[in-house]
């Protein structure tokens, strides 16, 4: 599931979810916390158990353990209910929060279902979420066509048979090294990040080359149809390849870079954009076209 919507947020509170069995289950631990500002909502939540069940709730089928991912990154088992599960435990925890919070989870929770039936919403909600982070139209633009390129990619690998995650990785990286000399994670520390979503900090003409690189890899795939992870590799670097080809071209013409640590975890991508100086040809390094 997209890492963008494993994560909601109820009044600066975050609340993990997961998208299961098509609905989403939400972190009951998570709920209670944002609910009663408890300082232990284990033991909250292990109370309430108690308390349900004398009620006639049965919770074990009403609640799933479904791994989410924990402040150290790592994913566990965690108690999860479904929107309408979550309604019925609400009404056992007293919180003058309770009915803001009911609202807001009907509306959350109906969301992914909405998406389903009509696309088109997921976008929107997407381009008002980097309208809201302080992005230009024409980036969103961009970023938008990027994940639509990067779709097409997956499913490609997923027809010919790729289907874990690490091969997934795998493959992203030798198509980035190819366009960039750098894999995702070498470009993340190049810009200063993280945790963040590489994507989500590239310009323009990174997020347009990154394209033209997963989009050659897709059209190679068609064509050769590779049958082995080591002949999918291959594809990867040769569709990388073609970017990298254009990129060292376009930096030769302008003598400026492509790759820019320029990152928007400060300051919203519009703005940020102002205050940049333009590249100095005597001093800025152009990669090698033989790179």
């Amino acid at each position: 599931m997209d890492k963008d919507n494993a994560l909601v947020v109820f009044e600066d509170k975050k609340i993990r979810r997961i998208w299961h069995n098509n609905e989403w289950f939400f972190s009951i631990i998570d709920i209670i916390a944002v609910l009663t500002d408890s300082s232990i909502p284990r033991r909250y939540w292990s109370d309430l158990k108690i308390k349900l069940n004398e009620e006639g709730f049965e919770l074990y089928e009403k609640i799933v353990q479904l791994k989410l991912p924990s402040s150290d990154g790592k994913y566990y088992d965690t108690d999860c209910a479904s929107t309408k599960s979550l309604f019925r435990i609400i009404q056992s925890i007293p919180s003058r929060k309770a009915e803001p919070f009911k609202v807001w989870l009907a509306q959350v929770g109906y969301a992914r279902v909405q998406e389903i039936e009509n696309p088109e919403l997921a976008q929107e909600r997407m381009k008002e979420l980097y309208e809201q982070k302080g992005y230009s139209k024409p980036w969103i633009d961009k970023r938008l066509r990027g994940i639509a390129v990067r779709q097409d990619l997956t499913d490609e690998w997923k027809k010919r048979g790729i289907d874990k995650n690490t091969e997934f990785s795998i493959l992203t990286a030798d198509i980035s090294k190819a366009t960039f000399g750098m894999t995702p994670t070498e470009y993340k520390k190049f810009k200063g990040i993280d945790k963040e979503n590489l994507r989500d900090h590239m310009n323009d003409l990174e997020i347009i080359f990154t394209m033209l690189g997963e989009a050659s890899t897709t059209e190679i795939e068609r064509v050769k149809e590779p049958k082995s992870f080591p002949e999918h590799r291959q594809v990867s670097k040769e569709g990388g390849t073609v970017a990298k080809h254009a990129r060292t071209e376009l930096e030769h013409k302008t003598r400026r870079t492509i790759m820019s640590k320029e990152n928007y975890l400060d300051e919203p991508e519009n703005e940020k954009r102002k205050r940049l100086k333009k590249p100095n040809p005597e001093t800025d390094e152009i990669p090698s076209t033989k790179s």
